[in-house]
């Protein structure tokens, strides 16, 4: 099955700008008839994209001749497939975390700064316009078909397809990949009849000639055609030692953990304990703009002895929140925010005084 990525984007709650008093942040829902903007800070989730590629082997016509005239050995005149793991990535996507809920009231005579949020309703932006907002996404290659489309036949002469039976036109076919071979000699030593007036039209005839070749070889070598498949599969991050997160097989491709069937794919997690976590005594004010101040967590994927992905991610869950003071936000001054939607992070701020 094809996994497709799917990009929400957040919808923008212009709730007008920044007026002379300040505005208090509550965590939880809305209260009473309290007028604000109701945000989330994400959770953490590891995704795991696997670009797994299938390959289908067509033999072809001549396949059996390829020995015969053109010295060609081991080519196979059965269909096979089979499946290769080409590519493994983890990226840290975001989940509203439920108990992280926050409240931006308005006082009387205040109203909030320009607000956007993911359409799950976590905190994106503050003043800050969306064609200002940098774009660190990129889309996901659903499937790539590495299939030729030159139709061979395209090449046979009229002697060629007059021939009398399948040995005598593999032997005709074998003369025109010679013969083509022979032209790109000549070419490339200066002794064609027709020689081209720049390295330009050197480059194209030389590519052309190789096209026809190849197109001619798949009727002795055959073909593949090669299909990528991208699979999600999510990981909630905590402290993990060599856990099996999926299992590959080179018949069957991607198959889950469970399947005894596939090479299993080992996943570990080690938190680096890059925040210096302040003790929680229940007391922490809520006071300002909350935000995430991630850690950093080593995250590894093995195959069997081997390392297929090593890297340092930032994760909401082995970090701390801190809040944006509110004095920040006054008259004097527009500050503009981004926030890391994945991690719950700070990624710039930026400070407009008025004039």
């Amino acid at each position: 099955m094809i996994m497709k990525r799917i990009l929400f984007f957040g919808s923008l709650l212009t709730l007008g700008t920044l007026a002379h008093a300040q505005t208090d942040v509550i965590q939880g829902v809305m209260r009473g008839k309290d007028f604000g903007v109701t945000y989330m800070l994400p959770q953490s989730v590891l995704n795991i994209e696997a670009t797994v590629t299938k390959t289908q082997y067509i033999p072809g016509e001549f396949a059996k001749y390829a020995n015969r005239y053109l010295r060609l050995d081991n080519v196979s005149s059965t269909p096979s497939e089979y499946y290769e793991l080409t590519k493994v990535d983890v990226v840290p996507i975001g989940i509203p975390n439920s108990e992280q809920t926050y409240f931006i009231k308005m006082k009387d005579k205040t109203v909030a700064p320009l607000v956007e949020l993911t359409q799950e309703g976590i905190i994106k932006t503050i003043n800050m316009p969306r064609s200002a907002v940098s774009n660190n996404t990129s889309s996901t290659p659903v499937i790539i078909n590495n299939t030729r489309t030159i139709n061979p036949r395209d090449f046979l002469t009229e002697e060629i397809l007059m021939a009398n039976s399948t040995a005598k036109m593999a032997e005709l076919v074998a003369r025109e990949i010679y013969s083509i071979r022979e032209s790109k000699n000549a070419l490339i030593r200066g002794q064609a009849d027709f020689m081209p007036q720049d390295g330009n039209q050197m480059k194209m005839m030389i590519d052309e000639l190789n096209a026809q070749e190849a197109s001619l070889m798949s009727m002795f070598i055959g073909t593949n055609i090669n299909e990528a498949q991208v699979y999600s599969i999510k990981v909630m991050p905590r402290d993990i030692e060599k856990e099996v997160v999926f299992r590959f097989s080179k018949k069957l491709g991607l198959v889950p953990n469970n399947d005894l069937g596939g090479e299993p794919i080992y996943i570990s997690i080690k938190d680096l304990k890059s925040v210096a976590l302040p003790e929680d005594n229940g007391k922490k004010k809520v006071d300002g703009i909350a935000y995430n101040v991630p850690g950093k967590a080593l995250v590894v994927l093995n195959k069997g002895n081997q390392t297929i992905f090593k890297s340092e991610i930032p994760l909401s869950q082995f970090g701390s929140t801190e809040y944006l003071a509110p004095a920040l936000f006054n008259k004097n001054s527009t500050i503009k925010v981004e926030f890391n939607p994945a991690t719950g992070g700070l990624i710039k701020i930026e400070r407009e005084d008025h004039k």
